[in-house]
């Protein structure tokens, strides 16, 4: 039974790490499910037994891939103990993110439209703008009741700075910028 289940779990990730690198370099619309059956050498009812269709393999790959952006941001913020000094280094380390093709593309670009603003908001809450809000209440700067307004308004500014970078910007002035308005919201010198 082990043996299944290690099978299941490895065809699983073999058709995840692929339909990542579909979906980063032609977009959620021009990767379509032949092209993924092609590329991992499954049947169509091999993939539909671990997905249930294109829309569950891209929520998939998203879901790894805000895992994966959320432990390296932590990975980031390790050993940083000041709350305000954190909060930019992990919204810096994100800036950052923001160019590899994978988190442009599928996070960035195409998650929203493909989930929905209500359910792309919901894994956001769950990964990224989680972190960000208890990054932000940590630092003791923002009044209780603004917590989640100003948590708001620093997502959409952060995300479009690494929208800028993730469109060809140049990343040193989005981070110098970001780095200058998070000192101000923060009253940091």
């Amino acid at each position: 039974m082990n043996l299944k289940a290690d099978r299941g779990a490895a065809t699983r990730e073999r058709v995840l790490s692929i339909a990542t690198r579909l979906f980063a370099e032609r977009g959620y619309d021009d990767t379509s499910i032949e092209t993924v059956l092609q590329e991992t050498g499954l049947s169509r009812g091999a993939l539909y037994h671990h997905y249930a269709g294109k829309d569950a393999l891209f929520e998939a790959v998203l879901e790894a891939t805000e895992s994966a952006i959320g432990a390296r941001i932590a990975d980031a913020v390790r050993g940083v103990a000041d709350p305000a000094a954190a909060l930019r280094t992990g919204a810096l380390a994100w800036i950052r993110l923001a160019g590899d093709p994978v988190i442009r593309r599928v996070v960035l670009i195409d998650a929203p439209s493909v989930l929905g603003w209500e359910r792309w908001r919901a894994m956001e809450e769950r990964y990224s703008f989680g972190m960000l809000k208890a990054a932000l209440k940590a630092t003791g700067t923002v009044p209780r009741d603004h917590l989640d307004v100003y948590a708001h308004m620093l997502l959409g500014a952060i995300n479009e700075s690494a929208l800028l970078v993730a469109r060809g910007g140049a990343t040193a002035t989005a981070e110098a910028a970001v780095e200058d308005f998070l000192n101000r919201l923060l009253k940091t010198p």
